[in-house]
């Protein structure tokens, strides 16, 4: 079996490939990365691996990924830029690069008549939802021009899949967090922002009063939801992804330890996220394990990851923080 996983590198992609190489023996997983967010050090584990090929490339550019391709059973689609903010201040380039790279990896799918693609949702999607706890069938009211980026390929890849006759799963992923969550922006998942903030010493910046609640899931449940829609028998479905147990920020600041401080809440933002995951119970047999208590101790046993960022890490982290604040006076 050959798997593509894109955005192999990053926070999610990166924990993917430890566990299908950990479930699978044989396998041939080639993983594919720009490293403009992710890093080589998340492939530590996998790098020296026989079973493993790690390739450095532009999914915008056709020409350095086509042939990759070739003879491959499935490919796993995380590869995007994310962040609601930054896509506020450059939608071009977001709906260039998510929409592109999307557009180029279902060409190749149709070229090698690959068996199904599955990818990464965002449940940013749906906005702010009518109900709670949100389902598939939930009316799509994307708020940013990252969520209406997402959502577009997911039509893209819905419609290509009809009109080209291979198979889809489209996972709409909640508020993933664990181990590896990126620390260089100020702007992105709120464990990545709280995490560098500890390292340094400062105190959380908790954006409104800190009772809105997120869907936090586990970063491992969420590969088991990968894992389990490389099933042959699960075809062209959309799924939540979430815990179905929202917790409040407050809550997860209080998991973490440490002082808080209150900033301006985002226009547009839900005060809960809540996923219906019924239906990804009955047709994935999938459920979440890890809870949000036992989650974050794993996340701080490990902190000494976050500890050793590189330095230009650390310079990206500090640009966000001003881009941030700038944002935040307008």
């Amino acid at each position: 079996m050959k798997i593509i996983i894109t955005g192999a590198a990053g926070f999610i992609g990166s924990h993917l490939v430890d566990y299908i190489l950990k479930k699978k023996k044989k396998v041939q997983l080639i993983g594919i990365d720009n490293l403009e967010d992710g890093s080589i050090k998340n492939l530590n584990d996998a790098i020296n691996k026989k079973n493993f090929k790690f390739v450095k490339a532009d999914l915008c550019n056709l020409n350095q990924i086509s042939k990759l391709f070739k003879n491959a059973d499935y490919v796993i689609h995380l590869a995007a830029y994310s962040d609601v903010v930054p896509s506020i201040n450059f939608p071009k380039e977001y709906m260039y690069n998510n929409i592109t790279s999307t557009l180029n990896i279902l060409k190749c799918v149709k070229e090698y008549k690959i068996k199904k693609i599955i990818y990464a949702a965002s449940s940013s999607c749906y906005g702010i939802p009518k109900k709670y706890p949100t389902s598939e069938n939930e009316k799509i009211d994307c708020k940013y021009p990252y969520s209406i980026s997402k959502n577009i390929c997911e039509q893209i890849i819905t419609h290509w899949s009809k009109l080209y006759k291979f198979s889809f799963i489209s996972l709409r992923l909640f508020n993933v967090y664990g181990t590896r969550s990126r620390t260089n922006s100020s702007y992105g998942a709120a464990l990545g922002v709280f995490l560098k903030q500890k390292l340094s010493n400062k105190p959380f910046t908790i954006v409104g009063n800190g009772n809105q609640k997120r869907d936090f899931v586990y970063v491992t449940d969420v590969c088991d939801a990968f894992y389990k829609s490389l099933n042959r028998n699960i075809i062209n479905k959309i799924f939540n992804i979430g815990s179905g147990n929202p917790k409040s920020i407050n809550y997860l600041v209080s998991l973490i330890g440490g002082k808080k401080t209150f900033i301006k809440k985002r226009p547009g933002e839900p005060d809960i996220t809540h996923a219906n995951i019924s239906f990804v119970k009955k047709h994935l047999n999938w459920s979440p394990k890890v809870s949000l208590d036992e989650g974050i101790k794993k996340v701080i046993i490990n902190i000494d990851y976050w500890k050793n960022a590189p330095l230009w890490t650390k310079e990206k982290i500090n640009i966000a923080t001003k881009q941030w604040f700038k944002y935040l006076k307008k």
